[in-house]
């Protein structure tokens, strides 16, 4: 299951594969419900990246977790923050902030974000982050914009 590691952060493991793909949709569904609609979650999908994120040595996947299950994650790989998500009854407790602070710790300098996900986007931009200018297509229907955001110059 997850292993302890410091200010309630623990390091997941394959175990927590269904938790943190469930922590993901929750997010999704409150944050994201005016980018992807009623269209259905893609659980068998999300699952098999996460099955492949915790079987990548590369990266690093940290949670938190409540008597409710997970409450926040982050997945960094020294270079990239590939995910963060904290549960909606957690929302501004400053999780996000915290997850996002120990992918940048861990060396993540660039990350994707929906277009239209304007909560992270702000949380991005109030650290510092900003646009780098490249765009993708979102994987998931119905495909949306995603933007490459950066870190800024080291001084």
């Amino acid at each position: 299951m997850i292993e302890m590691g410091s200010a309630g952060w623990c390091r997941a493991t394959g175990d927590d594969v269904v938790a943190l793909r469930d922590l993901e949709r929750a997010a999704s569904r409150r944050g994201l419900a005016h980018v992807f609609g009623d269209l259905p979650y893609p659980d068998d999908d999300v699952l098999a990246r996460w099955v492949l994120l915790l079987d990548d040595p590369g990266v690093v996947v940290e949670v938190v977790e409540d008597r409710d299950g997970l409450v926040a994650l982050t997945a960094h790989d020294g270079a990239s923050l590939r995910h963060l998500a904290v549960r909606p009854d957690h929302w501004g407790a400053g999780l996000g902030r915290e997850g996002f602070h120990r992918a940048e710790a861990a060396g993540a300098r660039r990350l994707w974000v929906l277009e239209l996900n304007t909560r992270a986007r702000a949380l991005y931009e109030s650290l510092g982050w900003a646009p780098s200018g490249d765009r993708q297509e979102c994987p998931w229907p119905p495909y949306p914009t995603e933007l490459e955001y950066a870190a800024p110059p080291a001084p």
